[in-house]
C-alpha cells in the first residue's frame, strides 16, 4: 500500500513538473496555427500576394530554425529552465508585437521574434521532461509536449472562428491572446526545479540528488545518480563526437525523422487549411470552423498516443502514423481533382491525416528526439535536429502555394502522399524500439552496432 502511495506521489510531482514546461508547447502550438485563420484577414488588410502570403506564413518558422540553434548551446550552459524563462519572454514581446503592426515588416518581425521562441521551446522542453521522468513514464509525458501543442492549436482554431465574428480588427486579438499563456509560462517556471542530469553535469551532484528524490521518491537515488555520472564521465559532449562511429547512427536517424515530420505536409493544412477551404466553395468563417474540427482530432488522437506510446512502442506508431496518411493523402488528393467544389466532404481524409499524424509522427518523433543521445551531447544533437526540422517546415511552407500555382493542389497533396509511403519504408528498416529503456541503455545501443 505504501508503494501506491509512493508512485502515486511521484507521478503528480513529475506531471506537474512536466506540465508546467509544456506551457511553452501551448505557446508552440497557439503562435504556429493563429496565422491560419488570421492569413485570410491578412491578405485583405496589406493586399498580399502569394510570395508575400507565404512570407507571412514561413517567417516564424525560419525564426524558429535559429531559436532551436541557440537553445542546444544556451540549454546547455545555462539551464534549461533558464532556456524556458527567456522562450516565455520573447513569446510575450512577439504575441503584443504582432498585435499592433502599422506597417508589414513590423509584423513579419514580431512573427520572426516568437519564431525564436517556438524554436528554442521545441528543443528544450522535450529535453527537460525526458530529463527529469523517470524511464518507465518518460514516452508518455515527454508526450504531453505535443498534447500542450495541439491544444494550443486548438484554441488558436477556436479563438480564431469566435474572433471572426468582429467586424474590425480580428487578427490583431488573434494574435494579441498569445501573451496571456506567455505570461503564465513565466510565472510557472519559479517552481519546477532544474534537470537532475543537467545539475549533475555541471557537478552539483548534491542539487541532482535533491531532484531525483523529489521525481521518484521509492526508487534509490543514490544509484540513480550515480548511473547518470557514470554516463556522462564517458561523454566528451562535443559536436564532433556526433561523427564518431557510436553516434553517427543516431544523428542521421533523428535528422531524417525531423524531416519526415515535416515534409509530410502537416503544416499545410495548419497553416493554409482556411485558404484551401475558402477556394472550395466556404465562406471565410465555415472555413475556419471546419479548421476547429481538425483540432479536435489532432487532440483526441494526441491523448491516444499519450496514453498508448509507452505501451505499444515508438516503432508502431510511426508505422501506422506514415502508413495512414499516405492513404488519407491519397484519397485527398482524389477528391481534390475529382470533387473540386465538395469543401465539406474535404474535411473527411483531412480529418483521418490529421488524426494518424496526431498518433504517430507529432508524438513519437519528439520522443525519439529527446531519447536517441546520451546526456551531455543530447542539447548539441537536439539542437542538428530540430534546426534540420525548422528548415524543412519552412521550405514547405514557402513554396506550397508557388507548387499549387505550377502544378495544382491534387498533385501537390499526391506528392506528399508518396513520401509519407517512403518515411514508412525507412522508419521499418532504421528506427529501433527504446520504449522502457533508461537514457544510459539507450545509449549503449549504438555502442553494440
Amino acid at each position: 500500500m505504501q508503494t501506491v502511495k509512493q508512485e502515486r506521489h511521484v507521478s503528480r510531482f513529475v506531471i506537474l513538473a512536466a506540465a508546467s514546461a509544456a506551457t511553452a508547447g501551448l505557446l508552440f502550438g497557439y503562435d504556429t496555427a493563429v496565422i491560419n485563420g488570421a492569413l485570410v484577414y491578412l491578405q485583405k488588410e496589406f493586399r498580399l500576394g502569394s510570395v508575400q502570403t507565404e512570407a507571412v506564413a514561413a517567417v516564424l518558422l525560419w525564426g524558429c530554425a535559429v531559436g532551436a540553434a541557440l537553445a542546444g548551446w544556451l540549454s546547455d550552459r545555462f539551464g534549461r529552465r533558464t532556456v524556458l524563462f527567456l522562450a516565455g519572454i520573447l513569446f510575450c514581446i512577439s504575441a503584443l508585437g504582432a498585435a499592433f503592426p502599422i506597417h508589414l515588416w513590423q509584423l513579419l518581425a514580431a512573427r520572426a521574434l516568437g519564431g525564436v521562441a517556438i524554436g528554442a521551446a521545441s528543443l528544450v522542453v522535450p529535453l527537460y521532461i525526458s530529463e527529469i521522468a523517470p524511464a518507465r513514464v518518460r514516452g508518455s509525458l515527454v508526450t504531453l509536449n505535443q498534447l500542450a501543442i495541439v491544444i494550443g492549436i486548438l484554441v488558436a482554431f477556436i479563438s480564431n472562428f469566435g474572433l471572426a465574428q468582429l467586424n474590425h480588427g480580428n487578427w490583431r486579438w488573434m494574435f494579441g491572446l498569445g501573451a496571456l499563456p506567455a505570461v503564465a509560462l513565466c510565472v510557472s517556471l519559479y517552481w519546477i526545479p532544474e534537470s537532475p542530469r543537467w545539475l549533475a553535469q555541471r557537478g552539483n551532484l548534491e542539487g541532482a540528488r535533491d531532484v531525483l528524490r523529489l521525481v521518484s521518491p521509492e526508487d534509490d537515488a543514490n544509484a540513480a545518480l550515480k548511473g547518470i555520472t557514470s554516463a556522462i564521465s564517458e561523454e566528451t559532449g562535443t559536436y564532433r563526437e556526433l561523427l564518431e562511429h557510436a553516434l553517427r547512427k543516431p544523428l542521421i536517424l533523428s535528422i531524417a525523422l525531423a524531416i519526415i515530420q515535416q515534409v509530410t505536409g502537416i503544416n499545410t493544412v495548419l497553416y493554409y487549411g482556411s485558404m484551401v477551404f475558402v477556394e472550395r466553395g466556404a465562406s471565410t468563417s465555415n472555413a475556419i470552423g471546419l479548421n476547429v474540427i481538425v483540432g479536435f482530432a489532432n487532440v483526441i488522437f494526441t491523448v491516444i498516443a499519450l496514453v498508448t506510446i509507452d505501451r505499444m512502442g515508438r516503432r508502431p506508431l510511426l508505422l501506422i502514423a506514415t502508413g495512414g496518411m499516405s492513404v488519407c493523402l491519397a484519397v485527398f488528393a482524389g477528391m481534390l481533382y475529382y470533387l473540386p467544389s465538395h469543401s465539406a466532404l474535404l474535411i473527411v481524409p483531412v480529418l483521418g491525416y490529421v488524426s494518424f499524424f496526431a498518433f504517430g509522427l507529432g508524438t513519437g518523433v519528439w520522443v525519439c528526439l529527446a531519447e536517441l543521445f546520451p546526456n551531455r551531447i543530447r542539447g548539441r544533437a537536439m539542437s542538428i535536429a530540430t534546426i534540420v526540422l525548422w528548415i524543412s517546415v519552412s521550405i514547405v511552407t514557402s513554396t506550397f502555394l508557388t507548387l499549387i500555382k505550377l502544378f495544382s493542389a491534387s498533385t501537390v497533396f499526391l506528392g506528399y502522399a508518396l513520401v509519407c509511403a517512403v518515411s514508412f519504408v525507412y522508419i521499418y528498416s532504421q528506427l529501433p524500439e527504446t520504449k522502457g529503456r533508461t537514457l544510459e541503455e539507450i545509449q549503449e545501443i549504438w555502442k553494440r552496432q
